[in-house]
């Protein structure tokens, strides 16, 4: 479905927040009837201001997809059937808790996919569910993507979600480092336009500079673009922060009084010099000293690193150097330098001092023993947390999947794929039917976006620039639909014992559980008063608006519950549907800070354990080719491929080559290609081209919608391949557990 010409006399427009990627632009919709049938920018949003990328304008189509599900699905002789929502959760509670009851909580694994963070059911039914549950089986899209950035932070800052992000409308020079905004929109960096905002920090003289082994449309834009080999961004960046050392360059400035183990850092980077490294990174040592030297001598500058630097060996001490290069050069929390941003329902900030710190390694998984970070296992994990038995505990016996494709997105597929069919039980809640979906007892579909309440809980508290906007469901919601807010509620219920409660139970109890602690902390706005007094002055249509309209009052701009007349509230924020606009991100510190000592601690003892494997990798060189990945403007991971309005065209599952590399391996363009990795094999056309460097070929990810029983016609008909069949799931970065997706090792056959 495109956008329309022009409304028809029947129609209407409706404000609604874009799902689609984490940009969060305000749309404004065109609705005839309940349809929608066109998609444009909402010029007066406080934070997109109009933009819209081709993912919002095919709004529409998204939403009108005719394979989405409309009622849930249950299995019965094998086959899954149409059912009602009541056989669906019956099934579903008669389907868990035996498992639950027979062999434990961490026997039930929870799968909870990327599109949790772009819906408020997403981002307020999960948590409850993992705290009912007690479950330790806890797997996300985080450690195939973010983790390592958590993990940083948490060792740094003592928070995982204290989270820096580059002041991009006031800095005079951006580095990036494994990021393409130009295709991705951002990410951990949640900016609509961020392709306007770095031509506007080049149009007012400031220096774009981009490290990445493809010539992505970014490096394109960049003042200088460095093509790093793949895999050896942490060396790169130990070499700056060297530099930094030994050139007495670093200059703490305002940050001084706030950080320890500077010296000790010095003492551990000393052998990271820019000769050093520079074979290893095939970046020359004076180009390396070069962005040292520009980064301490601008006004003000931010490093900036995203999943090209996570998904690799050494994801976690990148992202902790990201944080490092911007601490020594005095630009962390500073305006034109990288703040933490505060989002309107974070918790009210509470007075500076030592807080409880970061830990890793909790709990282990079962199996290969892999530390626990930030309550979660790593996603590689789950095949072999399913299909092996070992001495301690239970495997998983059924899996909750929450908007989740791990076949897709998880390394060697092909094993996922068996062990999930060999489950006892699966609940899926899922859209589609698709490559992991199909393996369900029992499938839940939410309605369509358009029928959905949004407000982006996760995705401000990464934005770069302070706000706050909620719109209501553009569309009623349809008969026989079920708000995704109530089918995840229900699913607390059922998976908890006590299926058959009304679900507004749960956000009930959620509000009773904040309410009386917050009366309880002498720090809260509402400390001392009545929480039930307070439970009775909350609006809103349903349980999720009562629970944001708390969210809100409570939090750093609320009102306090009548304490702060000006302050926020849900009726504010309806009453300003474009927007409220709470300034740009501001200085913050100490208050973020939440380790022992207080301080940002430079060099925390993980990071240093795992200083010496960065240190082996100066010696190592890739004999052959090695993989990376990339991803297209019109897709967001595998969501997107059964939209006929974002596929085709640039949007193809092809493998970029360079051309030497190709007249050496006598690959002709277009040529089918077979690519073999630890994990597997696959086949895919050649595309030429010298937009990758020499020695690295690039597949792009979340296709392989190749596999019966699923129900994505479109996508079904030019299906790609995935590349994560490639990678057997064995290489993993050790503080994260995050999934080793660039850098490997491939090799090419061309298939004639």
């Amino acid at each position: 479905m495109s956008r329309t010409t022009g409304p028809t006399s029947d129609s209407r427009t409706a404000l609604r927040i874009c799902p689609l990627c984490e940009a969060t632009c305000g749309l404004t919709l065109t609705v005839e009837g309940t349809r929608v049938t066109g998609a444009r920018g909402d010029r007066e949003d406080v934070f997109s201001k109009g933009f819209i990328c081709p993912k919002g304008a095919a709004f529409g189509a998204v939403d009108a997809d005719p394979d989405r599900l409309r009622t849930p699905l249950v299995r019965e002789d094998g086959e899954l059937r149409e059912a009602t929502w009541e056989e669906a959760f019956d099934a579903v509670a008669a389907g868990l808790r035996p498992v639950v009851e027979r062999h434990g909580p961490h026997a039930v694994g929870v799968v909870l996919g990327n599109p949790n963070v772009h819906t408020m059911a997403g981002a307020l039914y999960p948590p409850v569910l993992l705290s009912a549950l007690g479950t330790h089986s806890l797997f996300t899209a985080s450690t195939v993507d973010q983790m390592p950035k958590h993990v940083s932070s948490g060792l740094l800052y003592g928070d995982a979600l204290a989270i820096p992000v580059p002041d991009l409308d006031r800095t005079a020079h951006l580095l990036l480092i494994g990021a393409n905004p130009l295709e991705s929109n951002g990410s951990l960096c949640t900016a609509p336009d961020f392709p306007g905002r770095l031509r506007a920090l080049r149009a007012r003289g400031g220096t774009l500079t981009v490290v990445d082994p493809r010539r992505t449309r970014t490096a394109k834009l960049a003042d200088r673009h460095v093509a790093i080999r793949p895999g050896t961004d942490a060396l790169l960046l130990a070499a700056m922060a060297h530099v930094l050392f030994e050139e007495k360059l670093a200059d703490l400035g305002d940050l001084t009084p706030h950080v320890e183990g500077t010296d000790e850092l010095a003492a551990a980077l000393r052998d990271f010099t820019p000769e050093a490294a520079s074979e290893a990174c095939d970046v020359p040592a004076d180009t390396i000293r070069a962005l040292a030297r520009e980064l301490a001598a601008a006004p003000t500058a931010a490093v900036y690193g995203r999943i090209g630097s996570c998904t690799v060996a050494h994801g976690t001490l990148a992202s902790w150097l990201v944080d490092v290069l911007n601490i020594l050069t005095g630009n962390l929390d500073r305006p034109g330098g990288a703040l933490f941003p505060q989002a309107a329902t974070d918790r009210a900030p509470r007075p500076a001092g030592p807080g409880r710190g970061f830990a890793l390694g909790r709990w282990h998984s079962r199996v290969s023993r892999h530390p626990e970070a930030k309550g979660e296992l790593p996603l590689s994990a789950l095949a072999e947390e399913i299909d092996t038995a070992t001495d301690e505990g239970s495997p998983v016996r059924a899996v909750i999947a929450v908007a989740a494709n791990p076949v897709l997105s998880a390394p060697d597929g092909d094993r996922l794929d068996k062990a999930l069919g060999a489950l006892d039980f699966m609940v899926s809640v899922d859209p589609y039917l698709n490559e992991t979906s199909r393996h369900a007892h029992v499938v839940l579909p939410p309605p369509p976006p358009s029928q959905s309440a949004h407000h982006d809980f996760a995705f401000n508290a990464f934005a770069v620039h302070n706000q706050v906007r909620y719109t209501r469901a553009a569309v009623p919601l349809e008969p026989g639909r079920m708000a995704e807010t109530e089918i995840l509620a229900r699913l607390v219920l059922a998976a908890t014992g006590m299926h058959g409660a009304d679900p507004s139970a749960v956000d009930a109890m959620v509000v009773e559980s904040t309410l009386g602690k917050a009366v309880a902390d002498p720090h809260s706005p509402v400390h001392g008063r009545d929480p039930g007094e307070l439970a009775a002055q909350l609006t809103g249509d349903n349980g999720p608006e009562r629970r944001l309209d708390m969210m809100l009052r409570l939090g750093p701009y609320g009102d306090g519950f009548g304490a702060r007349p000006d302050g926020l509230s849900l009726a504010r924020l309806l009453a300003h549907p474009h927007g409220i606009d709470l300034g740009p991100l501001r200085p913050r510190l100490p208050q973020p800070l939440k380790t022992r000592s207080g301080r940002i601690e430079l060099l925390p003892g993980p990071v240093a354990g795992d200083l010496p494997r960065l240190r082996d990798a100066l010696r190592e060189r890739p004999a052959g080719l090695v993989l990376v990945g990339r991803r297209h403007l019109r897709s967001n991971n595998s969501w997107m491929h059964n939209v006929p309005a974002l596929t085709g065209g640039s949007n193809r599952c092809t493998l970029h080559i360079h051309p030497e590399d190709a007249a050496r391996l006598k690959i002709e363009d277009s040529a089918l290609v077979r690519v073999r990795g630890a994990g597997g094999e696959v086949t895919v056309p050649a595309e030429i081209t010298d937009g990758v460097r020499r020695g690295v070929v690039s597949l792009p990810h979340g296709w392989g919608h190749d596999r019966p029983g699923t129900r994505t016609s479109h996508a079904a008909k030019d299906p790609g391949v995935n590349v994560n069949q490639l990678l057997d799931g064995s290489l993993l970065d050790p503080l994260s557990g995050t999934a080793v997706l660039n850098g490997v090792a491939v090799e090419l056959t061309p298939t004639t």
